[in-house]
């Protein structure tokens, strides 16, 4: 027989620490078997609920319970204990003793606290294969885990726990097979023990007619097996009262173990989760007999924690498999949300027959959603399901159950989804529109014919006065005769004979000036009508798309206008959009689809700026900005928004645009994987990939998007006033910061494309001797991180101090790679392709066998020289040959030398302004290039070096600041000692930047050894990409500044040389 023991709490235990609390826990010893409850911390009236069970073998036995308070350094102090002889439970009425208040007693009685508390014991005797009727518990009727372990351990016996009518009813059913009429048990054994007068044959029949009774009631409970009858409440009822109740407004993320099931189908949610957790559904049972399950009870659903949550269990015996014996599972099954057709139910799964099955659950997370509409207008709904395991205990199998557990979970819902498919239609996203083509076909753009927007452009007073003013003059010269010729006139020229008349001439100029403004305003815009629109995105990757829906409230910069002429621009990772130009409109509306080309890693930042238009060639006024994170805003939440602009005049007026944003991943391949390997080979060092659990835990730390994961992360401390030591995480698009120090916790964010630059400080005292990692960020960036900044200097900028480090250098250069890998520039228009030497050496006179012995006369030679070159190139055309491919990808560019001069400097000296050290960063910043940046050179073909460089201009065009993306390739010349650097140069943020590249191609060629100088000279080509009215004025420009700039550079190289000397 069996003693079962459920310690439920104590209570006036006395205080056992200096605190005046006790952590106190419970031990009960039978013999040679012991087992102890959880202590609970700093309690004096503790509550347990736990059950055990003991093997009874001889009733002269005492149980002890004592109550401890458990120490971490000291051995447990004794609070007191009780002693219950077996024999009491024994020959008490039913074999049980009840609920009962028990005194704890001391050790001795000298002892000096004699009040000890008193205890709260449940005492029962379990006779096996008889049924016994339990008294009635506060408790659950359901047993612990303890007690089911137990009975498994009797290797004659199956055991099933299922609740009764009554709640408080426990059962042992043993099965038909098990069962042997004539076999005595052991209350038969030991009531002949203690009645020897009792026949022998009278125990038999009374045993053989209670194990009848048990076998009928046996093959009835098999006969009408598994599912109880559906509760008196009907289960849409239960969902409508759920729904009524508070419930948190987000849908729970995915499990991080990873996503099992994840299909549409032709259904509405409502209906979907009735299929599959409504009580009168037969699916679960039709998956029980699939996977051949027995013993299948599904209780009915039950609200629990006052009402808070709908809860049920279901409980089933697996079948055996060739590695694990025949097992029971038990599921219970929490709605967490109920609201709006979605539906999350979580699933914890037990199974403690398994091997280390008390170490671990399983957690389900089932995701029922609204999708997609059908052709048909019907709606559809989406089912998600993922999982994780969860350790109780830490174990050596863990990665051995771990990957058992993923199999067989993969399994059952292959079976699952088939099942699944068979009650109710899938659908494929092939046969459904997205939700962005449903939202960009209902998008209609305005058509407007150019007489209808040039009449609402038009309709104005200074139109309608200049018009009326030309034609009253007209009318007027048509009414008067021709005055005399006197003064200083002559015929054909008739000046104004009063001061009235010269009123009126500078009224009438000044009207022109104004009608001929707005005319070439109108031509203008009108060339310009946003030719992005409707284009698709090329290549695959990251693919951003952006709906441009409407204005609001986008008043005029200054108060002469009436309103304003506004268009929209979008920069993201340097590509720009630009939307068209509504006329005389502060209510504007768009309905413009734009379209990023694809990229590798996905975005972090959307800038989005509003123009008012005032001509090609003035400097538009801003009517606000506004800033998309997508590492803060969910990608779900930008499908439609309003995004308020800010700015002095947008936040005046409460201007807004209204958008909608789309991003999702095109690529095929592993992304993530070439992004590794690509900062691997920056940091040199191999990169230890993240566990889904760890990247889970890094995005709910920061609240980052699912697609953001951790590359590494490295202990260290913050400097500010008060060190903080914390951990620093570094991701794809982030850098983050989190740390802890007596339950303060501070953290933050910031972004790459934030970042200025990353500083390597040498130790201070300040810093506790270690090297200082300073990360700078761009000026009125990173304002939500600014908690954390060391410095804020005078342009705005916060700076970030880390240190000590485990492994300073690896933590530099992953920091270094992973902001490189972010801050270079795209992918140029068109890839550049080396061109042969065999053009340039053509054109190039041969050098003569004896060199003058004065620079002047290598001068005059070079002047030749020069001559000669450009009576050659000066019109000529690059034309591609079978050798020879198009210089700069462009098939036809004319080019012009704009720079050939002697430097009197040696030519290793001249090739350091493209070498990347800090020469050419202190030359290019001196030449007004601001936020210098650049690729280390690269093997591109045979002979052939690349790289990429990026920075701003700080003067390039008058009223403008431009940002210059280029490629650079350096080959050797084959013939002289000298090199032929070819670049590509693309301006960004210019009026019509987008139309044309520039081509620029460096000869640097060594001069004998008596002279310590080279020959330099720049040929400049403009390719144009589209057309445009104004392409001669522009290269006309864009010639004549990068002719100063040229020689402004290489001025400040040669006053490097001599100060270097």
């Amino acid at each position: 027989m069996n003693l079962l023991v459920r310690v439920s709490e104590a209570k006036n235990l006395p205080p056992m620490e200096a605190s005046g609390f006790t952590n106190p826990y419970v031990k009960l010893e039978l013999g040679r078997q012991a087992f102890r409850s959880k202590a609970v911390k700093k309690c004096l009236n503790p509550s347990w609920s736990e059950e055990f069970i003991f093997k009874v073998d001889d009733l002269k036995r005492k149980l002890v319970v004592s109550v401890l308070d458990e120490e971490r350094c000291f051995n447990n102090d004794f609070v007191g204990q009780i002693r219950v002889p077996v024999a009491w439970v024994f020959e008490a009425k039913d074999q049980s003793l009840g609920t009962s208040w028990y005194t704890l007693h001391p050790k001795s009685n000298n002892a000096r606290n004699k009040d000890c508390g008193e205890i709260l014991l449940t005492i029962y005797l379990l006779q096996k294969n008889t049924p016994l009727d339990f008294p009635p518990t506060s408790d659950s009727a359901m047993l612990s885990r303890k007690y089911a372990d137990s009975l498994h351990d009797s290797p004659s016996m199956s055991m099933s726990s299922s609740v009764a009518s009554s709640p408080m009813r426990l059962e042992e059913e043993v099965p038909l097979k098990e069962a042997k009429v004539n076999a005595p048990t052991l209350a038969g054994r030991i009531a002949k023990y203690f009645n020897k007068n009792v026949e022998p044959t009278a125990i038999s029949s009374i045993e053989t007619s209670d194990v009848s009774e048990a076998e009928s009631n046996d093959s009835l409970s098999l006969e009408s097996k598994c599912v109880e009858p559906s509760s008196s409440v009907d289960f849409e009822e239960l969902m409508r009262s759920l729904e009524t109740r508070e419930q948190s407004g987000e849908v729970p993320s995915c499990l991080p173990g990873g996503v099992v099931l994840d299909q549409l189908y032709a259904i509405t949610p409502r209906e979907l989760n009735s299929t599959i957790f409504s009580p009168d559904s037969s699916f679960f049972k039709s998956f029980a007999d699939m996977q051949g399950s027995t013993d299948l009870q599904v209780k009915a659903w039950e609200f629990d924690n006052n009402g808070e949550s709908l809860k049920r269990l279901v409980s089933y015996i697996k079948p055996p498999t060739k590695m694990i014996k025949a097992l029971k599972a038990t599921e219970e099954q929490t709605y967490l949300k109920a609201k709006g057709g979605t539906f999350v139910v979580l699933v914890v799964v037990s199974t403690l027959d398994a091997p280390y099955g008390k170490t671990f659950k399983i957690e389900l997370l089932y995701c029922i959603t609204p999708g997609l509409e059908q052709p048909s207008g019907e709606q559809s709904s989406q089912l998600v399901v993922s999982w994780r395991i969860n350790f109780s205990q830490s174990t050596m199998m863990k990665s051995i159950i771990e990957n058992g557990a993923r199999q067989g979970i993969k399994e059952n819902f292959d079976q699952y989804e088939k099942l699944l498919s068979c009650s109710v239609k899938p659908l494929d996203l092939k046969d459904i529109s997205s939700e962005k083509d449903q939202l960009m076909a209902s998008l209609q753009v305005e058509h407007h014919s150019e007489w209808t927007l040039a009449v609402q452009y038009f309709a104005n007073f200074t139109v309608v006065s200049a018009i009326f003013t030309w034609l009253y003059l007209l009318t007027h010269l048509c009414m008067v005769m021709p005055s005399k010729v006197q003064g200083l006139e002559f015929v054909g020229l008739d000046l104004p004979d009063s001061v009235g008349e010269i009123i009126v001439s500078i009224l009438l100029v000044l009207q022109g000036k104004q009608v001929l403004k707005l005319v070439s305003r109108f031509m203008q815009a009108r060339a310009q009508k946003g030719s992005d629109h409707g284009i698709k995105g090329k290549g695959d990757g990251w693919l951003l798309t952006v709906a441009l829906i409407e204005g609001s409230n986008l008043e005029a910069p200054n108060s002469t206008s009436p309103s304003s002429d506004p268009y929209v621009v979008f920069t993201c990772n340097g590509n720009r959009r630009t939307s068209s130009i509504k006329f005389r409109k502060s209510e504007p509306l768009w309905n413009e689809i734009l379209e990023f080309d694809a990229m590798n890693e996905p975005p972090s930042r959307l800038d989005v700026e509003v123009f008012d238009f005032d001509g090609p060639f003035v400097e538009p006024s801003s009517l606000g900005h506004a800033e998309i994170n997508f590492l803060k805003t969910s990608v779900s939440d930008l499908s439609d928004v309003w995004i308020p602009l800010q700015g002095k005049l947008s936040q005046a007026c409460q201007s807004k645009i209204h958008l909608r944003i789309f991003l999702n991943s095109t690529k095929a391949t592993n992304s993530f994987q070439e992004y590794i390997a690509k900062v691997e080979k920056e940091v040199g060092k191999k990169i230890r990939l993240r566990s889904p659990q760890t990247n889970s835990t890094f995005q709910k730390l920061f609240g980052l998007p699912p697609e953001e994961f951790l590359i590494n992360d490295f202990s260290c401390y913050l400097r500010r006033k008060i060190p903080l030591q914390g951990r620093l995480f570094l991701s794809a698009r982030a850098v983050g910061f989190h740390g802890d120090i007596f339950g303060q916790k501070s953290k933050f964010l910031f972004l790459w494309e934030d970042v200025e630059d990353i500083q390597r400080i040498p130790p201070t005292l300040s810093s506790m001797g270690s090297p200082v990692i300073s990360v700078i960020l761009k000026p009125g960036r990173g304002t939500d991180a600014r908690h954390g900044a060391r410095s804020l200097d005078a342009k705005g900028r916060l700076g970030f101090h880390f240190h000590s480090f485990v492994s300073l250098n690896v933590a530099h250069r992953t920091m270094l790679a992973l902001w490189r890998a972010k801050t270079l520039p795209p992918k140029p228009k068109e890839e550049m392709i080396p061109e042969k030497e065999s053009e340039a050496n053509d054109v190039h006179a041969s050098e003569d066998e004896s060199v003058s012995e004065t620079i002047q006369a290598a001068e005059e030679e070079l002047e030749v020289h020069c001559d000669l070159i450009e009576d050659n190139d000066s019109d000529a055309k690059i034309h591609p040959t079978e050798e020879t491919a198009p210089f700069l990808g462009v098939d036809d560019v004319n080019v012009s030398t704009v720079y050939s001069s002697i430097l009197p400097l040696p030519i290793s000296f001249c090739m350091e302004l493209f070498g990347g050290s800090e020469i050419e960063e202190r030359v290019m910043e001196r030449a007004g290039c601001l936020n210098y940046s650049h690729s280390p050179w690269e093997s591109y073909k045979a002979d052939v070096d690349q790289r990429h460089l990026y920075y701003k201009l700080e003067k390039c065009i008058p009223l403008y600041k431009g940002e210059v993306a280029s490629t650079q390739q350096k080959l050797r010349l084959s013939v002289k000692n000298g090199w032929l650097i070819n670049e590509l140069m693309n301006l960004q943020g210019l009026p019509l930047g987008d139309n044309f590249s520039l081509h620029l191609r460096y000869y640097i060629e060594d001069l004998p050894a008596n002279y310590a100088a080279c020959s330099v000279r720049v040929n400049l080509g403009v390719a144009w990409l589209k057309y445009t009215r104004n392409q001669k004025r522009i290269t006309k420009n864009i010639t004549s500044i990068l002719k100063k700039r040229v020689k402004l550079v290489f001025s400040i190289l040669e006053k490097e040389y001599i100060a270097k000397s």
